[in-house]
């Protein structure tokens, strides 16, 4: 299996096509189609859009009805069929065609050599600028049937889907211009029947704000139907009688705008995308109500009749992935997006922790604070609560907790943070708690030796979160929980009387990735006052670390088990859309492998800019796997409550995920055995030395990782 093909992975490229359309000259109309038919051939097209009426334009009045025009489609048509034998690409091109006593706007389907089937336009317009139905009948009561062409009779009607038997869930259906803009479109029962990719063959005049409308439209389509759409509007060429022509074209999937060519171009072009057939048929799934509606309407989208074909698609090439790909997909890179994001998760957390407090009596809220990212906005949303609630935020009972191995900076900095937001604080010293726990047990660290295993790290997180609970009772409180929802994935978290247990959790639905960038969301939008912002400014900049083992300089938590960018990566593909892991890998280093392509967040810090390679990337996704599906749940079957954030979901047991504690993560790792790593990585221009290097790191953090899930 080749690693680097996107049809391995659950893709198709697809194209939109607009031209230079030449009025009422078909066998010129036909060479352009089938120059650009090439041109997408060349690219590993699957599917190839073309404008509404492309063979002889769409503008064309009552020309429709003369017959030397009509012959003319016809060879053109028979020109385009004949040259596209030896092409890859599906070919969806316009042209009018008589059938029985009227002329029809059609959609031929075309595929090496062949006409597959043809639709019919449903809903001509006949209002404003339009009079369409002077010339061409409606096709929206045409199914079943068949229409003669070349010598052949093909299918005909509004009921064809166009399905390719070698790759799964590329399954074709067109509509033409009006028909979208109608409120039962026939793309939305074709959808039901089982269409994952809808083509809109468009002539479209363009007046102002007419673009964006159609945007709307392609959109909303995409969402809905819950599938590509892809989307060809007429261009240059067309009459300026009375109108003008954009050549707008666009592919939208479920409900993201992939690409879009420029408007108003010169001459041909296309927008190419990759479309992910797997995400498509996931989110199929998981809506049951789509399958729902199938139900309601199954006396329309049972009889759709189905075409099959064979693609072939080059599946030994490599052909990029033309889509992007976010490196931070629970952070967008754009600026509105991220910034919108920020303000509705961090009211999401706000809101949530209001509400309990006042369902339960408003007690005070009890938070250990660390001066690490999660304690910091745990206080932060606990200091806003308190504000829309019109409470003191003396009501909030901050203690830093230090420990054997707690840092001057990082104490300092949640001392400070604490003074700023005016809470009622305090420290108290856990070290001759622990100390005590660790001689009764009959530690060696007790006996002076320097052991830090695991029993050592949980005595410190475990008298934490114990101090804690006993001081909530103490003084009529709750413990708000910190920990966010990359540690739930990884079980990342000391049960029980640790850091896993909260009477309420603030962060539970929150990623690593995002609380840095909510963080930095709350300074830029002075949410606090100047010298707030300076401190969570100076939180920002300080290595992720638990500070249990002393001794080291900084002990990391990412060097132990992986980078949380990496791992919430995977998180939001595992959670959102159940991809593979060896799809996962893939899309990861077309995400990561260069740091210096693609967009990164607003605010990101340049030094972090990193890149990660396959041999890493592939590590670090073995090790995700082994802690997500065969260790953590257990954890996470017993989490307090929390609100749901992000789109990407939660891992809450009463909501986005619901799991066995006793599963394995075997047949995960068996997929990602499926594709010899060590060729696809030195065909990524890899060496061996470090192919082998990382698949050595492999074993060793597999073992550790193993060791670490009896431990815990």
């Amino acid at each position: 299996m080749n690693f680097w093909s996107i049809y391995q992975h659950g893709f198709a490229r697809v194209a939109a096509c607009t031209g230079h359309t030449v009025i009422a000259d078909p066998g010129a109309n036909a060479e352009s189609v089938l120059r650009q038919a090439r041109r997408c051939a060349e690219e590993g097209v699957a599917v190839a859009v073309f404008p509404e009426m492309v063979l002889c334009g769409y503008s064309i009045e009552d020309l429709l009805l003369q017959d030397p025009l009509l012959d003319a489609v016809e060879t053109a048509l028979a020109e385009v069929v004949a040259g596209s034998a030896d092409l890859l690409p599906v070919l969806v091109v316009g042209a009018p065609l008589r059938h029985r006593n009227r002329i029809y706007n059609c959609a031929v389907v075309v595929h090496r050599g062949k006409v597959l089937g043809v639709a019919p336009k449903s809903y001509p317009p006949n209002y404003r600028e339009f009079y369409e139905r002077r010339q061409i009948a409606a096709g929206d009561d045409e199914r079943g049937g068949t229409i003669r062409i070349g010598g052949a009779d093909v299918p005909f009607g509004v009921d064809l889907l166009f399905a390719a038997d070698d790759v799964p869930g590329l399954v074709l259906h067109a509509e033409i211009c009006e028909d979208m803009w109608v409120p039962v479109p026939p793309s939305a029962e074709a959808a039901l029947a089982g269409a994952t990719v809808l083509a809109n063959l468009s002539g479209s005049p363009i007046t102002v704000g007419r673009a964006e409308d159609r945007k709307l439209l392609c959109r909303s389509a995409s969402s809905r139907c819950l599938s590509a759409y892809v989307y060809a509007a007429a261009g240059l060429g067309e009459s300026t009688t009375d109108l003008s022509w954009d050549g707008q074209t666009m592919i939208y999937e479920n409900g993201v705008l992939l690409a879009e060519s420029e408007r108003f171009p010169l001459g041909e072009q296309f927008a190419v995308a990759d479309i992910d057939l797997d995400l498509l048929r996931q989110e199929r799934s998981r809506m049951g109500s789509f399958d729902d509606n199938r139900r309601t309407h199954a006396a329309r989208t049972g009889d759709f009749r189905t075409v099959s074909f064979l693609l072939d698609p080059p599946v030994a090439a490599d052909l990029g992935l033309r889509r992007r790909v976010e490196r931070f997909p629970f952070v967008p890179a754009d600026p509105d997006r991220l910034a919108l994001d920020c303000y509705e998760a961090y009211n999401i957390q706000v809101e949530g922790l209001q509400q309990r407090l006042g369902a339960i009596g408003g007690p005070k809220v009890v938070i250990g604070v660390s001066g690490g990212l999660d304690s910091t906005h745990a206080l932060i949303v606990a200091a806003r609560a308190m504000d829309r609630a019109g409470r003191p935020r003396s009501d909030i009972l901050g203690f830093t907790l230090p420990g054997f191995a707690t840092s001057d900076h990082t104490k300092d900095n949640a001392h400070r943070l604490m003074r700023a937001l005016g809470i009622t604080a305090a420290e108290l010293d856990i070290t001759p708690t622990a100390r005590l726990m660790l001689k009764e047990m009959g530690h060696p660290f007790a006996a002076g030796e320097p052991v830090y295993d695991v029993t050592f790290e949980n005595v410190q997180a475990g008298l934490r979160t114990d101090y804690l609970f006993r001081l909530a009772n103490q003084r009529g409180g709750i413990v708000l929980g910190t920990g966010d929802l990359s540690e739930l994935a990884l079980g990342w978290s000391t049960y029980g009387v640790g850091d896993q247990m909260s009477h309420y959790n603030v962060n539970s639905g929150v990623p690593k990735t995002l609380i840095q960038h909510l963080i930095r969301w709350v300074i830029s939008s002075e949410q606090f006052d100047a010298e707030t912002g300076e401190i969570l400014a100076a939180i920002l900049d300080t290595e992720i670390s638990p500070e249990l083992v002393p001794g080291e300089e900084m002990q990391s938590t990412e060097s132990k088990i992986g980078p949380y960018a990496l791992h919430d990566f995977t998180l939001f593909q595992v959670l959102r859309h159940g991809f593979r892991p060896s799809k996962i890998a893939f899309l990861a280093w077309h995400a990561w492998h260069d740091a210096a392509s693609g967009a990164w967040p607003p605010g990101f810090p340049e030094a972090k800019r990193v890149a990660y390679d396959l041999a890493e990337i592939v590590r670090w996704l073995e090790v995700f796997c082994r802690r997500f599906f065969a260790f953590a749940q257990f954890k996470r079957s017993a989490m307090p409550n929390g609100p749901k954030v992000s789109a990407g979901g939660s891992l809450s047991p009463r909501g986005d995920w619901r799991a066995p504690s006793d599963g394995n993560a075997r047949v995960w790792l068996a997929d990602l055995a499926r594709f010899d790593f060590e060729k696809a990585a030195a065909e990524a221009g890899k060496t061996a030395a470090e192919v082998g290097k990382a698949a050595a790191e492999v074993g060793k953090a597999a073992a550790e990782v193993g060791k670490t899930a009896a431990e815990r």
